[in-house]
């Protein structure tokens, strides 16, 4: 194991914070996979997955069993595991430019294609390993200017390079479920079956420049750009894995999704070994614009009818508002037949807020398809 460290830029004198990767198999395998854990900070089973996994990787490295290198970031995020507020912590956005710390993620595709033209081939892999060499040069040549900007550039300089990038985060209060793309679905239906998905959402561009999309988007672009006349594949494929809810850091449950990812590999011969069987697939991909997010209609009392992991019909009861002064009551049904996989930890509605979300399969919407 080889163990770095990659300093952020110091926000004021006195203070420093930097992104700890730990590298494992030969740094010239021919593929890669980069697992990093918590970019929203107080999502806290992804650090111990992570965790659990460099365990895991430490003793199949020493047992010469990995086929591939493996990069893992356990704390993506030491910026927001710092902030507390009152005794809370409140690790999805930055508190100073109150921005969510997986979006907005820069983009490189033009930078990358300037030129490109006159350096691609007839040959698949000539192309990925020109296009990596671009997409790091890009990367490389920006500065930042905060310690913001510092931790996301140095992200994706660390995942830029990799075949499979696996983002760990979780909901609030859900079953496990993940976001991934159309053209990634193949590679990554397994790691589901694994895992245990109760949904599993799909999206080429969800609006958000988020950390996975940074990649696979990129790749995107060049295949449209220059697909019809040269042969470009998907250099990186990304995932986001939901590991349930915020309370769920367990060392049984991070031990099974540690387990579920070395199958995977295992099954994709990154790993030695043979893969288990593939378990069923708990419940079918859909769209990502195909999901809903269930809002609250007043501010109240927020009571749930149902636990997340249930199928649902449409008009069915999800929850109730009550307002304790006037006496209303007003329900959240589900709009469509789906998947209901998350709600709300608060049991204080505001008016307006989500409290809860389903994986339908009517896709209706467009545009950002993504929470706050």
């Amino acid at each position: 194991m080889e163990h770095q460290k990659h300093a952020l830029i110091s926000p004021v004198p006195g203070t420093e914070r930097h992104i700890d990767s730990f590298h494992f198999g030969p740094a010239d395998a021919e593929r890669h996979v980069y697992v990093q854990g918590s970019l929203h900070a107080d999502e806290l089973p992804g650090m111990l997955v992570a965790w659990t996994l460099k365990q895991r990787l430490i003793a199949l490295e020493r047992e010469g069993k990995l086929a591939c290198r493996v990069t893992i970031v356990p704390v993506a995020n030491p910026v927001g595991l710092d902030q507390q507020l009152m005794d809370t912590p409140l690790g999805r956005y930055d508190f100073e430019t109150l921005k969510n710390f997986n979006r907005h993620y820069v983009g490189v595709a033009d930078t990358v294609a300037d030129g490109l033209e006159t350096e691609l081939t007839e040959d698949i892999g000539q192309n990925r390993d020109r296009i990596r060499q671009r997409f790091a040069a890009a990367l490389d040549a920006l500065t930042p200017t905060t310690t913001l900007e510092s931790l996301r550039l140095t992200l994706q300089r660390l995942a830029c390079g990799a075949d499979f990038v696996l983002d760990l985060h979780c909901d609030f209060d859900a079953v496990e479920h993940l976001y991934t793309t159309p053209a990634a679905w193949p590679v990554f239906e397994p790691l589901a079956c694994y895992f245990g998905a109760k949904a599993s959402m799909l999206a080429t561009d969800s609006g958000g420049q988020s950390f996975d999309e940074c990649f696979t988007l990129v790749w995107e672009s060049l295949r449209e750009r220059f697909g019809a006349r040269f042969p470009i594949d998907y250099g990186t494929q990304s995932i986001t894995l939901e590991l349930r809810g915020q309370q769920d850091v367990d060392n049984d449950i991070a031990d099974h999704d540690a387990g579920a990812i070395l199958d995977w590999m295992r099954h994709l011969g990154l790993l030695a070994g043979e893969a288990p069987p593939l378990p069923a697939l708990p419940y079918p991909a859909t769209e990502l614009a195909a999901m809903d997010f269930l809002r609250a209609p007043i501010g109240g009392l927020l009571v749930f009818h149902l636990e997340p992991g249930v199928t649902v019909e449409a008009g069915q009861l999800i929850a109730e508002i009550i307002d304790p002064i006037s006496d209303r009551v007003e329900p959240i049904r589900a709009p469509q037949p789906g998947m209901f996989y998350a709600r709300s930890q608060r049991r204080m509605a505001t008016a307006g807020m989500i409290v809860a979300d389903i994986a339908g399969h009517q896709s209706h919407r467009s545009g950002y398809l993504l929470a706050p």
